[in-house]
């Protein structure tokens, strides 16, 4: 009998290799990335074509490679960030397996081109299929350029299995977003299709972050610091006001490695217990520095997932170090309408640098109660305790009564009918409360409430349903018909009724209370690109998704010109909604101003 088993060819190897290494374009971005950060870079640069399946392209000012090195550096298991097996629980690198540029050279056409600085020429080779073409020497600047081309060009099953687009762009830039937050000393730039997504300059840790998501996160931020003997941590979180229906702005790095611990997310969450809505997910981006032979990386080929020494340990410190920031910063919501600010006390009292004063007490040691001019001032109170003694007498009394006190009674009069809200520029709607002004977005407060109600008639009450003197039939694509037959259920629950389908129409004779005719098209339109833009995942709701679409589709438009019982029922819908705080997208939909604040703003 003759043997069976034999040695795989390399190149084979390579494409099973890169069956775990590379799973889409967003892999390789990863490993190119932190190629280019263990090579000393302080400028990366990262070009990409129709989202990484034409082209991902990698530039880096580092200290690139000898040509030795750039022949050497596609060969399997072939690495200069490790010697030997004790190397791998004292790391100080990204990449270690030397397995990430065989595996892509092995599944795409691959072109690099490196010079060290204090050679004349640099190196360029050009690989695919894990077969090299050509080698030749080339005039380049310093640094390493590596451009991978037509990913997955021979296994195209794999190629037919990725995501559209938008999906695998997306999926880039979160690779992208957290190598950039890990380095801010780092400069990155990103380019997609020749358009410019990112521009990130290097700077400091909140700069980056600010940078990255947005200038409005600057506000949301809330520092942690905290030094022990087994672990530094820093960062911020973000106030629980700002806090997200979704695990988005989650982030933790663990010596400047990106990593995903269910284990830890659960100490941070649990440190915003009780100032978090139910459903609602805090955001942070938390550095832990630790002894790198107190952690075990070699865990999984994506090296997201860490093993630590004393789990429990930074468990409690980092519960401990979130809640002691979230008091010291005294970042707790607070919306009261009946509260009095002046009773608030500052966090930093303290009894021992503070103590109650003795309240003095005066005497008026010539006080006489029952002096004429006494008795004068309190004639009116007098007489009204005795019997009245003629008609006349009573409409004197009156009179008086009212010559005291109509100017007192006209002013009460007038604070009553003083108008509460006020509308601005058509845009927002400013309402007066005790503490001071709640300023309101009115198309946000109305996406919110609108929301609530659909959710509600949705998933609780029966839909109220209007049914069309003629139906209306509407053109869709084929690929759209079958997406609304897939969610007919659900339509149907919000209060919409469907007369007839076919391959490219559908015919509609009932539409929900709140929704008119003429937005059906819209809706539906809208309501399909919204499904579209989700990524289906295992909580994936088309209730929800419904919701949001009609909400943001009927609410109340920026230059709408609301009456004053409008914007009083506004402000009273919204704060009955579930969440106020937030539009259904996450956005905030109320600011309050402090007659403090309001001070301090003439006073600065």
């Amino acid at each position: 009998m003759s043997d069976i088993i034999q040695l795989l060819p390399d190149h084979v190897a390579n494409q099973i290799a890169a069956g775990e290494v590379v799973q889409r374009p967003a892999s390789v971005v990863k490993e190119l990335l932190e190629n280019a950060i263990d090579a000393g870079a302080t400028n990366i640069k990262l070009l990409l074509k129709d989202a990484g399946k034409t082209l991902i392209q990698v530039i880096d000012d580092g200290k690139g490679m000898s040509t030795t090195d750039a022949r050497m550096s596609f060969e399997r298991h072939a690495t200069s960030k490790i010697q030997k097996a004790e190397d791998l629980f004292n790391l100080n690198t990204k990449g270690f397996r030397g397995e990430a540029l065989a595996s892509i050279a092995a599944i795409a056409h691959v072109e690099l081109k490196t010079k060290q600085e204090n050679e004349e020429l640099g190196t360029c080779i050009k690989i695919e299929g894990s077969k090299i073409v050509s080698q030749d020497f080339i005039s380049t600047g310093k640094g390493t350029s590596l451009a991978v081309k037509n990913l997955f060009y021979n296994i195209p099953a794999r190629r037919n299995f990725l995501k559209s687009d938008t999906v695998e762009t997306r999926h880039i830039i979160d690779e992208f977003q957290r190598v950039a937050l890990a380095h801010p000393n780092i400069a990155f730039l990103l380019h997609h299709n020749n358009n410019e997504v990112y521009h990130l300059k290097n700077g400091n840790l909140r700069q980056r972050i600010v940078a990255v998501f947005g200038s409005k996160m600057n506000e949301k931020l809330v520092p942690i610091d905290e030094k022990t003997d087994i672990v530094a941590i820093e960062g911020f979180v973000a106030k629980p006001q700002f806090s997200k229906r979704k695990r988005g702005e989650q982030f933790f790095f663990v010596n400047d490695r990106f990593i995903k611990s269910s284990y830890l997310n659960h100490a941070v969450v649990n440190a915003f217990d009780g100032l978090l809505e139910h459903g609602a997910h805090p955001s942070y981006f938390l550095y832990l520095t630790v002894p790198a032979n107190s952690i075990d990386i070699n865990i999984h080929p994506t090296k997201t997932e860490i093993k630590f020494d004393n789990e429990k340990a930074l468990y409690a410190m980092l519960r401990a170090t979130v809640k002691h920031s979230l008091g010291q910063y005294n970042v707790a919501p607070v919306l009261d309408f009946n509260r009095d600010s002046n009773l608030d006390t500052p966090y930093h009292f303290k009894s021992n640098t503070k103590t109650a004063s003795v309240p003095k007490i005066s005497v008026d040691p010539d006080f006489n109660p029952f002096k004429e001019e006494h008795h004068k001032e309190n004639n009116f109170s007098s007489r009204r305790e005795k019997q009245t003694e003629s008609w006349e007498s009573l409409y004197t009394e009156v009179a008086v009564s009212d010559g005291q006190n109509q100017e007192s009674l006209f002013e009460h009069q007038q604070e009553e009918k003083a108008q509460k809200t006020f509308q601005i520029q058509r845009k927002y709607v400013m309402s007066l409360i005790k503490s001071g002004v709640v300023l309101i977005s009115q198309s946000l407060a109305h996406q919110r409430i609108l929301y609530e109600q659909f959710l509600e008639s949705i998933t609780v009450k029966e839909a109220n349903s209007q049914q069309l003197l003629f139906p209306v039939k509407i053109s869709f694509s084929s690929a759209e018909i079958e997406m609304i037959y897939t969610i007919k259920t659900e339509l149907e629950n919000a209060g919409f009724s469907f007369e007839d389908f076919t391959k490219d129409s559908v015919t509609i004779k009932g539409i929900p209370v709140s929704v008119t005719e003429s937005k059906i098209t819209i809706i539906l339109e809208e309501l399909l690109n919204d499904i579209n833009l989700e990524v289906p995942d295992a909580s994936f709701s088309h209730f929800d998704v419904m919701a949001k679409s009609f909400a943001k589709t009927l609410s109340i438009k920026t230059g709408t010109l609301l009456s004053e019982r409008e914007q009083e029922a506004l402000v009273n819908d919204l704060f009955s909604c579930k969440e106020p705080t937030v539009s259904p997208f996450g956005k905030s939909t109320f600011k309050t101003l402090t007659l403090n604040e309001i001070d301090h703003l003439f006073n600065s």
